[in-house]
């Protein structure tokens, strides 16, 4: 199956070489370019592609925005591009409903099983990264919202469904978690389509950093 994936980043030359990394790889299209999150938006509901790689600092509507929009809309799913010093934007895009993120450092290989990894569902991309990045949103700084999460949320889920909310706040893959619980792959992923329908959350990733903020 191939992959549809519309690009947004402001700096051309960057863009530019998403887009010829992407177009090597024989399972992506790239259906279309955005130089701002306005026009990543509005691309995104004419293309309808499978997956919005986003850029966080963009003019017009920030990379936040327009991925909260994208999403809301059921348009895509979005890999956002960020780097650790952006903090708040990071933070603001969990929130948004991201489905992975990518540091704009990343090598070519990287960003082709990042796309893949996000188009499967998987949403939490390289291991490393994901970890380091829910330890970092999930601590309290001065970014985060006021308010912690109200454990009672979690009596919604099932004993099983709560097992697989605390593999994904470990940064687990739906393979991982199927190994650590000695359940089908089909299985975990069937959970967490359920538990993220019962606490009304849009990805994976805020699955993960739900679980982490209340240390289960």
């Amino acid at each position: 199956m191939t992959i549809r994936v519309l690009v947004a980043e402001d700096q051309s030359a960057v863009r530019a070489g998403l887009v010829l990394i992407l177009r090597s790889a024989p399972d992506i299209e790239v259906v279309g370019e955005a130089s701002d999150g306005e026009e990543a938006v509005t691309r995104a509901r004419e293309l309808r592609p499978d997956l919005v790689l986003m850029d966080v600092q963009m003019p017009r509507l920030d990379g936040v925005s327009a991925t909260r929009k994208v999403v809301a809309e059921r348009l895509a799913d979005v890999l956002v591009l960020t780097t650790f010093d952006l903090d708040e934007y990071v933070f603001g895009a969990l929130r948004a409903g991201a489905s992975g993120f990518l540091l704009k450092n990343a090598e070519a290989g990287e960003l082709l099983a990042a796309v893949r990894t996000v188009a499967r569902g998987e949403g939490l991309i390289a291991p490393a990264v994901t970890r380091r990045l829910i330890a970092e949103f999930a601590a309290p700084t001065p970014v985060r919202p006021a308010g912690a999460p109200d454990p009672a949320i979690l009596d919604v889920l099932t004993r099983r469904e709560r097992e697989v909310l605390s593999c994904l706040g470990q940064g687990l893959s739906n393979a991982e978690i199927a190994g650590r619980l000695t359940m089908a792959e089909a299985t975990v992923k069937t959970h967490v389509s359920r538990l993220l329908g019962k606490l009304e959350l849009r990805s994976r990733v805020q699955a993960a950093v739900l679980a982490q903020e209340l240390g289960i």
